[in-house]
């Protein structure tokens, strides 16, 4: 066999096993370290291919060319597809951009998101008078994740916050979530700081990329006031196909509840009063790819001192949430449904602390449900991984923040809401998304105001 000859069947057979490797899925294990083995295989290829080009025809250095593109063009779809994954990858029930301090082996990590809203609020309500809204555009926030990994048992993890684009006109700065972690094992790990409350499907992933619409369910605002953050402590892991985290808070405060429901009651870690003490735990199914599946509970006083001005005594005003949530994923299809209650106690001598009365009162019971579906039209086909995506989709919730009221009130019938939302998100790449949507608003007292809203989100 001539010299010529086996350098071109060396640099063919290298070819061949590099391509095999870079294109067999089972065999793309997307690890740092392949990569690094794929790309030293390239190299070795290009110097065949120049050594063969002084002892071979033009013709068969063409084809070691024409194949060695191609070997490179596989290994930049296996980055662009790693960035991907890394871009949509979540950590113990946090964002992917949140999650970025446990991916790191030790050091900083820097992430962050943002999100630029648009309402267009329509004339008139449904019962035909004038609506009064005006139409928005909004910074409405910008956020910068800082972590530090000391090493791999102990970690720093904060969100500083920017909403409306500055500290005026109701702007604030603020610190989202600030915690450290002691990283025991799966099954156990500690927590303490100020923690993001683990209810719901959005409170702690609430990023623009993760969630539909460029608003976010109303229930999660109202009854799982989102974003929910206190200070406490507690225990987080992984057992079996269950992930769960529970922790030890500081109350809500009662005295920023209200009839539209218990967002007010954050204390968001500001002089958080600490007479009253919560409890809130979630456990979820996580072994099944693509699907999240588990409920929530929240239990503790929130009266912080309150007293009653009918006979001087302090009110607990204890509160109860439950919630049960399903996330699911399947190829190109997306769904989420979610249902909650909330229960509280001496709500009559909390009107009177605070005033209330008629069809102001705060609800003793407050419900809510929303059920969620949007598919990938570009789902279908070989779409790279990180690649575009259009994603239309529908969410209909109904819930009612007055649900019952004390004897002597009365509930007003706005608090019963109803929004059907149909829209459509296109991502260019993963972590940058476009958003449009139509809310048809209801309520029981006829005076819902629909909207059109378009968002524009990213997270890095």
């Amino acid at each position: 066999m001539s010299r010529s000859m086996s350098w071109i069947r060396r640099a063919l057979a290298v070819a061949i096993a590099v391509a095999a490797f870079a294109t067999v899925p089972a065999l793309a294990q997307g690890t740092e370290d392949r990569l690094k083995a794929l790309e030293k295989e390239v190299a070795e290829l290009r110097a065949a291919v120049a050594t063969a080009k002084s002892e071979a025809g033009a013709e068969a250095v063409a084809e070691l060319e024409r194949r060695l593109e191609l070997v490179a063009a596989e290994i930049e779809k296996m980055k662009l597809g790693e960035a991907a994954v890394e871009a949509d990858q979540s950590v113990y029930g946090l964002g992917p951009a949140a999650s970025k301090v446990y991916r790191k082996a030790k050091g900083v990590s820097i992430g962050g998101y943002g999100e630029l809203l648009y309402q267009n609020f329509a004339g008139s309500n449904d019962a035909g008078a004038p609506s009064g809204k005006t139409d928005e555009l909004d910074v409405l926030r910008g956020i910068v994740y800082v972590g530090y990994k000391w090493n791999d048992k102990w970690l720093l993890n904060t969100e500083l916050e920017w909403e409306h684009g500055s500290t005026g006109k109701g702007g604030e700065a603020s610190i989202e979530f600030a915690y450290v972690d002691r990283l025991i094992r799966p099954a156990v790990n500690v927590r303490a700081g100020l923690v993001l409350v683990p209810m719901g499907l959005v409170n702690e992933l609430h990023e623009p990329t993760v969630f539909l619409g460029a608003r976010r369910p109303g229930i999660e605002n109202a009854i799982l006031p989102t974003t929910w953050r206190e200070s406490g402590v507690g225990l987080f892991g992984e057992v079996g196909g269950f992930t769960y985290r529970t922790y030890l808070v500081n109350g809500l405060d009662a005295k920023g509840f209200s009839a539209g429901g218990i967002r007010g009651g954050r204390q968001q870690g500001a002089h958080a009063k600490a007479e009253d003490l919560a409890w809130v735990g979630r456990l979820d199914w996580t072994a099944t790819p693509g699907l999240v599946a588990g409920g929530s509970l929240y239990y503790g006083d929130a009266g912080q001192g309150i007293v009653d001005p009918l006979d001087g005594a302090t009110l607990g005003v204890t509160t109860r949430i439950a919630e049960l949530h399903a996330d699911w994923k399947w190829r190109g299809l997306q769904t989420r449904a979610l249902w909650t209650d909330a229960e509280l106690d001496d709500v009559a001598g909390l009107n009177r602390a605070l005033l209330l009365t008629g069809n102001k009162s705060i609800g003793e019971s407050m419900d809510g449900v929303y059920l969620e579906a949007g598919y990938d039209l570009f789902s279908r086909g070989d779409r790279r991984p990180g690649g575009t995506r259009l994603v239309p989709f529908a969410r209909w919730e109904s819930y009612d923040t007055q649900a019952s009221v004390p004897a002597g009130f009365a509930r007003n019938p706005a608090s019963d809401v109803d929004v059907l939302t149909v829209g459509i998100e296109w991502f260019p790449f993963e972590q940058v998304v476009v958003k449009g949507d139509w809310q048809d608003v209801d309520n029981g007292a006829g005076t819902g105001v629909d909207q059109i809203n378009l968002a524009l989100g990213w997270v890095f």
